[in-house]
Formats: C-alpha cells, sequence, structure tokens
C-alpha cells in the first residue's frame, strides 16, 4: 500500500482545530469534547505550530499534577516536541512514526503550513482498507476472476 497521508485528510483538509498557547485546558477540553478529538493544534496568531495538547496531556500534565484547568495556559502543558509528517508521506511512513515515538496524532504539514491532523485510528482504518482490497484481490485470483477476466 502506498497510500499517501494526504488522501486520509479528504474533506477534512485545513479543518483545523486550534487554539493559542494562552487558551485555557478547560477551553481546550471543551473543544476536544465538542468535536469528539482526542487532540488538537496549538499555535500562534501566524499559525507558526507551538505543540499539540492531547488527551494524555489533561491525564499527565494537568490532573496529576492538580494544576487548576481554568487557570492553566495551555503554553505550560502542550507537547512540545511534534512529529509530523508531509502531505505525500505514505501511510506506513505515518505507522512508522507513530509507533516509533509512541504518539496517537500526528500534524500534516506542507513545510511550515499545517494542512490537517491524522489520528492512529485513521491510520488504522486504512490499513485494514487496504487489507480488504488485498483480499478481495487474492479471492478473486482464486476463484479465476481477477483482472475482470471470467472463466468458461
Amino acid at each position: 500500500m502506498h497510500r499517501t497521508v494526504k488522501s486520509l485528510l479528504g474533506p477534512r483538509a485545513g479543518n483545523l482545530h486550534v487554539l493559542g498557547p494562552d487558551h485555557t485546558v478547560r477551553e481546550a477540553v471543551s473543544l476536544m469534547n465538542r468535536k469528539n478529538i482526542g487532540a488538537i493544534l496549538v499555535m500562534n496568531p501566524d499559525d507558526e505550530l507551538l505543540g499539540v495538547f492531547t488527551e494524555r496531556d489533561v491525564l499527565r500534565r494537568v490532573l496529576e499534577d492538580r494544576l487548576d484547568p481554568d487557570a492553566t495556559a495551555l503554553e505550560a502543558v502542550m507537547t512540545r516536541e511534534v512529529f509530523w509528517i508531509g502531505p505525500e508521506g505514505t501511510v506506513e511512513d505515518a505507522m512508522a512514526l507513530v509507533n516509533e515515538h509512541n504518539v496517537r496524532h500526528l500534524p500534516v504539514m506542507d513545510e511550515a503550513q499545517v494542512l490537517g491532523m491524522i489520528s492512529v485510528r485513521d491510520l488504522t482504518a486504512a490499513v485494514v482498507e487496504n487489507r480488504e482490497l488485498e483480499l478481495a484481490d487474492l479471492t478473486s485470483y482464486v476463484h479465476g476472476s481477477y483482472g475482470g477476466h471470467v472463466q468458461r
């Protein structure tokens, strides 16, 4: 499978869930709950990616440290080391990144511009879809209908 991560964005391309570094944890969690997402991008007004704020950050940096979600700025608890992938990277490349760095969300970036974000769920769905297509091709091959040829 050589599907690109850009294809995973589909109609979501450019639909970013973003807050600034001065927004609070409460605001971020509210946005994540409303949108049913596990991470948001933290960007400055110049659209520069500063970090990612995830469900893990809530657990490890906010709740564990007993910080006040209403008084804690994202800048203080976001993940600053962001691993990302280019739009022409493959699903395999993205899977390698999430496995190697133990992350669940990858921004898709074209140079400094964020195009979107993909999750492990998106990657898993793409792998499953590819396996289903491979299985259908193999089944067709075994039954003699591979390539559109019909045996008589």
